[in-house]
């Protein structure tokens, strides 16, 4: 079978699978498309002045109930620096603007590590059910949502979805300018965990790193995400990854809001949200993923995200689709330069491009340029301070960043789903050298993060080893990210020692060179393998089949009681008390690590 056949045997794997839920949720958004309740002009006269009152210049306009009253534009926003900019171009097209409400904007490069990390896989879905309450006044004919990282994109798509009828852009900040290379950043967070820098010296690197405002430069779930919405058709071609404050990115954001207008109920070309987020969309998206390396974050949120859209999609499409997708993109933490070089390399124009003269993007896909993916595959350009379209890179401007389909890094995608009598996981592997694909060495269980770290200080994990951390899963903690693990297990796997990581957590999206079965399933919470396996049990890692397993007699491992993962107890609850709900509903990983959104059929 061909590439393209076989994106086109996902493609109807996932349609016949979502057949019967998809169809219900399209007959819901074109439900609310119809009702009189999303119609202004039929909201009720003290509805109306509520939703006037505060919008000052626009409350004239507001009030309009006739045939002539101009479009309203919902700001859905995880931030607040640039929101005039949007409404003054609105209203230059005859259109108002509100902000609709404000979204919760967690980091997580803030909260590694720390208590807060357990509540940020669970603020998608809090992000999610934000973007409804923000759209349920129903006075809206389009929405614009600001928001770049890593839960906040998800989330506001999911909520999006839920009010489907409505088109939505999604408008990009861009990433901040380049600061110190990833590789010297790296190198001291080694030395730290060593001991060999202290404090002061991290710190001055760090801030080096993070040094102003924008995306972090390297390929994390933040700029993974970008990736995403360009492959789906709705963020604007080539928008992803331009700085903040160059000239450009205003035009950008203009032409995003003349986007959502163009798009809206009442004209020519509407197209909801709803309507562009298909088979299709997803299918796109999980392939830009394998071709870019991006973050394995991706393998639950595009789940979540496609279920908000009445579609089923499992880690066996995946892994069906990195198969046939090769590995055309180096961005850190899988080769050395941040996604600024790879913006000027060639960027997604080049990888969309290629993707699409080999047959594995599906150019039918619908954009909200109210073109097709394939007529839209473009870079924005400026001419005498106007916005210009112009045709992308057609060959690599860095053969070390991006090179072409037929003469890629590696011949598939950049992750692995692994199953075997421990369950199932995922593995990042195109950071991985070849030779560590596959690990088999006896385990150590940990029930935490700092164990591991205490662990590695105190000299016992000086040999060959599986690190097995559990009780990370969404029910148990709210699934936190276990980044703060890579320095200590990188320094064990530079000292020559055959290392491996497996967790029901996750990884951050900057996954790197230690290979790590992550987001195991079923989690130890909920009685999985993992929480019947005792340090001293062999574990075998193998990548390059596709197994993850434990060397035990199946009798023995089934005899075994679970290990006891207890309820989160804080002397300070850090909000986790809030968030207890939504972790004891939480579904598995393989099924988007949180709110199960598919509706019934």
């Amino acid at each position: 079978m061909n590439r393209s056949d076989a994106v086109q045997a996902v493609l109807a794997a996932i349609e016949e699978r979502s057949q019967q839920t998809r169809t219900r949720y399209l007959d819901g958004i074109r439900e609310m498309a119809d009702a009189s309740d999303s119609d202004r002009g039929q909201v009720g006269c003290s509805n109306l002045a509520h939703a006037a009152a505060g919008a000052l210049e626009d409350q004239s306009k507001l009030l309009t109930v006739d045939s002539t009253r101009p479009k309203n534009l919902a700001i859905v926003t995880a931030y607040n620096d640039m929101l005039s900019a949007h409404k003054q171009k609105a209203r230059s097209l005859g259109a108002m603007a509100q902000v609709a409400g404000g979204v919760p904007a967690m980091c997580d490069g803030v909260t590694q590590g720390r208590p807060g990390m357990e509540l940020s896989l669970l603020s998608r879905d809090v992000i999610a059910m934000s973007t409804a309450v923000a759209l349920s006044h129903n006075v809206y004919d389009a929405t614009v949502a600001l928001g770049i990282c890593d839960k906040i994109v998800p989330g506001l798509l999911m909520g999006a979805l839920s009010f489907g009828h409505l088109p939505t852009v999604f408008i990009p900040a861009g990433p901040m300018q380049t600061g110190i290379s990833n590789d010297a950043k790296s190198q001291v967070r080694k030395a730290f965990a060593k001991g060999e820098v202290g404090r002061e010296e991290l710190l001055a690197s760090e801030a080096a790193a993070y040094h102003s405002p924008g995306t972090c430069t390297f390929y994390g779930t933040a700029n993974s995400n970008q990736m995403l919405l360009e492959m789906m058709g709705v963020q604007l071609p080539g928008s992803s990854f331009i700085n903040p404050g160059e000239e450009i990115r205003g035009l950008l954001t203009d032409a995003a809001v003349e986007a959502a207008l163009n798009a809206s109920r009442g004209t020519d070309h509407y197209l909801p949200i709803g309507l562009v987020i298909d088979a299709r969309a997803i299918v796109n998206a999980i392939i830009g993923l394998h071709a870019t390396g991006g973050s394995t974050n991706h393998t639950m949120h595009l789940i979540a995200i496609a279920q908000a859209a009445g579609l089923s999609v499992t880690w066996n499409d995946f892994a069906a689709l990195s198969k046939v997708t090769p590995l055309i993109a180096r961005v850190y933490p899988n080769g050395s330069a941040d996604v600024n070089h790879f913006h000027a390399a060639g960027g997604m124009g080049y990888v969309m491009r290629e993707l699409l003269d080999a047959g594995l993007l599906l150019g039918d896909a619908l954009s909200m340029t109210s073109r097709t993916i394939a007529e839209s595959i473009s870079e924005p350009s400026m001419t005498d301070g106007a916005l210009e379209w112009v045709s992308p890179q057609q060959t690599s401007l860095d053969p070390s960043i991006l090179k072409p389909v037929d003469a890629p890094f590696q011949d598939t995608g950049g992750l692995v789903h692994l199953t075997g009598n421990i369950g199932e996981a995922v593995i990042k592997t195109s950071a991985v050298d070849a030779d560590r694909h596959v690990i088999e060495a006896p385990c150590v269980v940990f029930d935490n993060e700092e164990h591991v770290k205490t662990a590695f200080k105190a000299g016992e994990l000086n040999r060959d080893v599986v690190v097995v951390v559990r009780g990370q899963g969404p029910k148990a903690n709210g699934m936190p990210e276990l980044h703060g693990l890579t320095p200590s297990l990188s320094v064990l796997q530079d000292q020559g020692y055959r290392v491996a990581l497996v967790t029901d957590g996750r990884m951050s999206g900057a996954s790197g060179k230690v290979p790590a079965a992550i987001h195991v399933s079923p989690e130890a919470k909920d009685g999985g393998p993992l929480s019947r396996i005792q340090t001293g049990d062999v574990i075998r890692l193998d990548a390059s089949n596709g197994e993850l397993t434990v060397l035990v007699d199946q009798a023995t491992l089934d005899a075994r009681q679970s290990a006891v993962v207890p309820e989160p107890q804080h002397p300070s609850p850090w909000g986790r008390s809030l968030f207890s709900t939504l972790r004891h509903q939480a579904g598995p990983a393989t099924l988007g690590g949180g709110l199960q959104l598919l509706p019934e059929a």
